[in-house]
Parts: C-alpha cells; sequence; structure tokens
C-alpha cells in the first residue's frame, strides 16, 4: 500500500502494519513519520526496539537472528533498519524475502531509506514488503506549497500567520524544512494574540533556505532573475564548488540548444524532447516532467544566443582552470542571469 504523509496518520488509527518504508531525502517529514509509527507501535505492545544500520559488512543474519528471537521481558518488538542508500544487496534482499515469507505478528519492521528511484521500487524484496506493508514516499515540500503547509502547522498548535509573513516564511526557509520548523517555534513565542504578521518574521526568521544546483537551473529556466542572485549566492555560502555548478549550467544549455535545433526542423516538442533524452543520456519523463520550463526558455532564447552561451561555459571553464583571467562567481552569475533571459549580457562569444 503507498500513502502519502498527510495519511499515515489514518491508517495508523485503523490498522498498524507488519511493515512500514520511508523513502526520502527531506529529515523532518521523514522523522516526524517515525515518530508516528512508533508511538502507535508503543501504544499497541510493542515494547522493545531494535535499530540496524546497513552499511558495508552488515550482518543480515543477526537481523534474521533478532526477527526469530524475543527476550524474556519484550512480548513485541520493533525492528527498525537504516538504510540510507535504499540497496541491501544480494544477501540482504534474500534476507528481507526471508523475513517477508514468514512474518511474526510479534515483530514490526519499519525500514528508513532514502530516496528510491523507479528500479528500486521494482525489486523483488521492495515489492514484496510493500504488498505486506505500507510505503510512504516522501517529497520535498514545493516552494508554491510551502504557505500552506506553514498555516497548517501554525493553525495545528492555534496559531495564525498572514499571507505576507507565509510567504515572507517560506522565501527564507524554502527547501530547509527542519530550519522552517525551528523558525515556527520562535515565532509562536513572539507572536501576539497568536498571530504573527511581517514586521515579526522580518525581525526574527534568518534566511535558511537551502537549493541545490537543480533548482537553480529550473529557476533560471523560468525567468525569475531575482531568485537566481539569490540561490547562486545560497550555493557560494554553501561551499558548493563552481565547476558543480558550471557543468549543470552547460548541461542545461546543451539540452536547450539540441531541442533548438529539433524543433527548428519542424519536430514537435514532445518528440524532440523523447530525441534529446536518448541522445544526452536524460531519463525521458524527467524532461516531459519540465516541459514547461524548458518551453519557457526556448522561447526567450534564440540559437545564437545558446551559442553565445556554450562560449562563455568554455570561457568560465578556462577560467576556474586558472588559464584566463576573471572572476568564475561573476561569470557563472552572468551565464545564469543570461539563461534566465536578462540579456544583452556581457558575455564574450569567444
Amino acid at each position: 500500500m503507498k500513502l502519502r504523509t498527510d495519511q499515515l496518520g489514518a491508517q495508523l488509527k485503523k490498522q498498524l502494519a507488519p511493515v512500514y518504508i520511508i523513502s526520502g531525502d527531506e529529515p523532518l517529514q521523514t522523522a516526524q513519520c517515525g515518530d508516528q509509527i512508533r508511538q502507535h507501535a508503543r501504544a499497541a505492545g510493542f515494547s522493545e526496539r531494535h535499530v540496524f544500520h546497513v552499511e558495508n559488512g552488515f550482518d543480515w543474519g543477526d537481523f534474521l537472528s533478532t526477527a526469530n528471537s524475543l527476550s524474556l521481558f519484550a512480548q513485541q518488538q520493533i525492528l527498525e533498519l537504516r538504510m540510507p542508500g535504499g540497496k541491501p544487496g544480494d544477501v540482504g534482499s534474500k534476507a528481507l524475502l526471508e523475513y517477508i515469507s514468514h512474518p511474526s505478528p510479534d515483530n514490526l519492521l519499519l525500514i528508513v531509506t532514502g530516496r528510491l528511484d523507479n528500479t528500486q521500487q521494482k525489486a523483488k524484496w521492495f515489492k514484496a514488503l510493500e504488498q505486506a506493508g505500507v510505503f510512504i514516499p516522501i517529497w520535498p515540500v514545493e516552494s508554491a506549497q510551502l504557505p500552506g503547509w506553514l498555516a497548517q502547522r501554525l493553525q495545528a498548535d492555534g496559531y495564525r500567520a498572514t499571507p505576507e509573513a507565509l510567504a515572507l516564511i517560506g522565501e527564507r526557509v524554502e527547501g530547509n524544512m527542519l530550519a522552517a520548523s525551528q523558525e515556527l517555534e520562535k515565532l509562536k513565542l513572539l507572536a501576539r494574540d497568536k498571530m504573527i504578521d511581517e514586521a515579526t518574521v522580518e525581525e526574527a526568521v534568518c534566511d535558511s533556505a537551502r537549493f541545490d544546483v537543480f533548482q537553480l537551473l529550473d529557476v533560471a529556466l523560468g525567468g525569475n532573475i531575482k531568485q537566481c542572485v539569490r540561490i547562486l549566492s545560497i550555493l557560494k555560502g554553501e561551499g558548493v564548488e563552481p565547476p558543480i555548478i558550471l557543468w549543470a549550467l552547460a548541461r542545461e544549455v546543451r539540452l536547450l540548444g539540441h531541442l533548438s535545433r529539433q524543433i527548428s526542423r519542424g519536430m514537435a516538442m514532445d518528440l524532440a524532447l523523447e530525441q534529446s533524452a536518448k541522445t544526452m543520456g536524460f531519463a525521458p519523463f524527467m524532461l516531459k516532467r519540465r516541459k514547461a520550463l524548458l518551453n519557457r526558455a526556448l522561447q526567450r532564447n534564440s540559437e545564437r544566443s545558446l551559442r553565445q552561451m556554450l562560449h562563455a561555459v568554455g570561457r568560465i571553464d578556462r577560467c576556474i582552470k586558472g588559464l584566463d583571467r576573471g572572476n568564475a562567481w561573476d561569470q557563472l552569475l552572468s551565464l545564469t542571469l543570461h539563461l534566465a533571459g536578462l540579456s544583452p549580457m556581457p558575455i564574450p562569444a569567444t
């Protein structure tokens, strides 16, 4: 059974499943789901808990041995497997299949893992466990959904916030839900009559947003100039190396160039995306999901403009390697803003 995080509470009240798989890269929601499951399990009599960290050299025999034995003092036990990579290996897969072939009602298996891709979800061990229990995939809260998420958390504790305050909180904690939770707790202490306004947020909430290079690409494709500057500044502050950002930008520019050439020859966008995925090694579903953003970028940028950006990529690469003069971060910003549609930009063609 596959559930959203907001459906877990109702399922737990209805019936405790023998297996739960929590999969995702968002720590706050992962921890909250785990806490919910453990709380209901303890209330149901699962008074003992064994935590196993699946790393290189992990002894799956120890896991099975614990699963098949109970202590003198506990009648029911939680078996918690923490498996960040989501890959148990051949030995682990066999152990999990063996476990689920003869599950004990005195055991509750809780697996906490990083995000599982489609291939991992098709593995025999995963399909067997999902069929027997509950799978909870966790996805980051999108920026457009963040104000609503914040409002719900405040409302649950009897607090309210103005739309302006919610928007400002969201801007400052985007991509970092742990920071969002911490800032809400701080704001509750400062709220007057349980109401949080923009001025309170402005004074109390520091900028804790976290981003990665792929979010930078999406924002650039969407043409959000202000957000491009902000994200690039945060990436620099977090110590992300210039070659990583340049690699991502270069790949995106090459993709747009390939799409532009295909479309100029009369190919439909969907077919161009399919062809580009094959040629450049992208996952087709990823390109289809970003179709609207790619379309917007293609409407703003001509093939000549994209060629200019590729020349700029080469120059920035030489700058990073010390072969050309210049500030790599300044040039990365120029390239990003050019991609976002701020033109003409001072990007040399050679």
